[in-house]
Order: structure tokens, then C-alpha cells, then sequence
């Protein structure tokens, strides 16, 4: 349960992590900071749904086209950021020059998604292991 928890939030912080950097590159791509309810509706939406479209459309595309197996990631990015833009809870909005924006924010939130789920448990759980061996240290101390 505990593993569940922690790779949960690390999801959660990678797809944050991901949405803020395309609204950092791309001029198009929006998140509005003056409300932060409705952005964290759309970091929550949107990892939720990365997390379920991606073995659905893999399961899909092995079925009907596997060609299309290497681009899943970004093909549910690109699912995911319609669907969290569709929906009327505000948060993040797709802007001029659309075409441009619309073909480079999912890879750009694909690309750092990606290697921010790799370095964050490094990371978050480094600070967990040293601090597992300093009451390891401790309790030998004591002995």
C-alpha cells in the first residue's frame, strides 16, 4: 500500500512537473496561476487519465495497429491534455499558435513526464534510505 501511495505521488508530481514545463516553453500552451483549485483538478485529471488511457490504447493499438505501440505515451498524453482543455474546470487553456502548441505540449509534457518519474523517487526516496541508515546507525549505537 505504502509502494501504491508513493508511486502515486510521484505520478502526480511528474505529470505536474510536465504541465509546467510546456507553460514555461511553449508561448500557446496556458496554466492559470490565479486559481489553483481548478489546476490541481487538471494535474489530478490529467495523471489519472494518463494512467488509464495509456494500457488502454496500448491494448488497442497491439490488437488493431502495432504500429502505433511506440508512440503510446504520447498518444495519451495527447488524449489526456484534450480532454482535461475540454473539460469547464478551467486550469489550462491551448492558445495561438494552435497547430504548433497542439503537436509540441504532448511531447514536451510527454518528454519531462518521462524523466521526471525517473529522477523524482531517486530523489525523494534518497532522502528515505539516509534516513533508514541513520536509525539503523542509531539503534546499533544503543546495542
Amino acid at each position: 500500500m505504502v509502494t501504491f501511495l508513493i508511486r502515486s505521488v510521484i505520478f502526480i508530481a511528474s505529470a505536474a512537473v510536465g504541465l509546467i514545463a510546456a507553460d514555461l516553453i511553449l508561448p500557446g500552451f496556458t496554466i492559470d496561476w490565479r486559481n489553483w483549485w481548478p489546476l490541481v483538478l487538471c494535474v489530478l485529471i490529467f495523471a489519472v487519465l494518463q494512467s488509464v488511457l495509456a494500457p488502454w490504447i496500448a491494448g488497442v493499438a497491439r490488437r488493431n495497429a502495432p504500429a502505433l505501440l511506440g508512440g503510446i505515451g504520447i498518444i495519451s498524453t495527447l488524449v489526456s491534455l484534450i480532454i482535461v482543455i475540454v473539460l469547464p474546470i478551467g486550469g489550462l487553456e491551448i492558445g495561438e499558435p494552435y497547430l504548433l502548441t497542439w503537436i509540441l505540449a504532448p511531447v514536451i509534457v510527454w518528454v519531462v513526464t518521462a524523466i521526471a518519474t525517473l529522477v523524482l523517487p531517486l530523489l525523494l526516496l534518497r532522502d528515505a534510505v539516509k534516513d533508514g541508515e541513520r536509525h539503523e546507525k542509531k539503534k546499533a549505537r544503543k546495542r
